[in-house]
């Protein structure tokens, strides 16, 4: 079996859903040759790729949202009775904040959660070299200065890792050389053509952006600004998941990005939507190699 490369995208609580990806192909025995992620498919990649197995990350995991540092986020102020799948991130967090007018506060700052809380919250993730990871591995972070998408192959694994979940406007972005980076989903959703980068000759990609649907008419600035932005990183990542020879959603879509209470279910979820895929992505990961690029030479003419 030659193997597979994994591009994992960014989707907040939602990317739990790649711990279960992760379990099941360790299940089915087929070999994960090449990573790169993206937020917390960042994340959830690189723990993998550092601790070489899906146990150990999940309990990572678990422990991280059970921390003090992250309870202190008091993301379950977020939850509310009344379904918000269609609402976008910003809108999400402002809604938490309680208050439209903290965002006028907020502007007078870089990012609403300052360096230190920041720096604590990361403080749990390993002090390791990309290039000497188990798994050879990359995530996606974005430039502000160049409006560049920076893949990291090297490097401090807890500071890249940082630097590709830097949510813009909630997280300081994070200085690396002469690059100030924040999220990598502000120009790579889930990064199916840069996992070919660093070795990958076939890509299953698993998407956990949330569903994109008709809404109510906006009726201010931040409804505005944030209905863009998700209809942008919409359209953005059904481009990009071309680049994919496989793409699998886990039916978390529904889901906020703050749903780390749900961990159980949505890792389930993940479970489940190799299982539904297994027989597909077994085919992928054993095609002959010349095959493969042949039928990647078509794709890219037709698509």
């Amino acid at each position: 079996m030659a193997g597979i490369g994994l591009a994992l995208g960014g989707g907040g609580a939602r990317g739990l859903a790649h711990i279960g990806v992760l379990k099941v192909l360790e299940q089915e025995e087929i070999k994960i040759t090449n990573i790169t992620g993206c937020s917390m498919g960042a994340i959830i990649g690189g723990l993998y790729a550092y601790y070489g197995n899906a146990a150990d990350v999940e309990e990572h995991v678990f422990k991280s949202l059970q921390d003090p540092k992250f309870q202190d986020l008091q993301l379950d102020d977020l939850k509310k009775e009344q379904d918000t799948s269609d609402k976008g991130f910003l809108e999400e967090f402002w809604d938490y904040l309680g208050f439209r007018f903290h965002v006028l506060k907020s502007l007078q700052n870089i990012s609403f959660f300052d360096d230190e809380t920041t720096t604590n919250l990361y403080s749990g993730l390993p002090e390791a070299r990309i290039e000497n990871l188990k798994i050879k591995y990359s995530a996606i972070a974005t430039d502000l200065l160049s409006g560049e998408e920076i893949n990291f192959t090297k490097g401090n694994l807890r500071e890249v890792l940082r630097a590709s979940s830097a949510i813009p406007g909630i997280f300081p972005p994070v200085q690396i050389d002469d690059y100030y980076l924040v999220d990598g989903s502000a120009s790579e959703s889930v990064p199916a053509g840069r996992v070919k980068e660093i070795g990958a000759d076939r890509v299953l990609a698993v998407d956990v952006m949330h569903c994109l649907r008709r809404i109510d008419k906006p009726v201010n600035t931040i409804d505005v600004l944030s209905r863009s932005g998700d209809i942008t990183s919409f359209h953005l990542s059904k481009a990009r998941l071309k680049e994919a020879d496989l793409v699998i959603r886990p039916k978390v879509r529904k889901l906020t990005w703050a749903d780390f209470n749900k961990i159980d279910k949505i890792i389930k979820k993940g479970e489940d939507a190799v299982r539904s895929n297994i027989e597909e992505i077994r085919k992928l990961a054993n095609r002959n190699s010349y095959l493969l690029e042949f039928e990647q030479y078509i794709k890219k003419l037709t698509s």
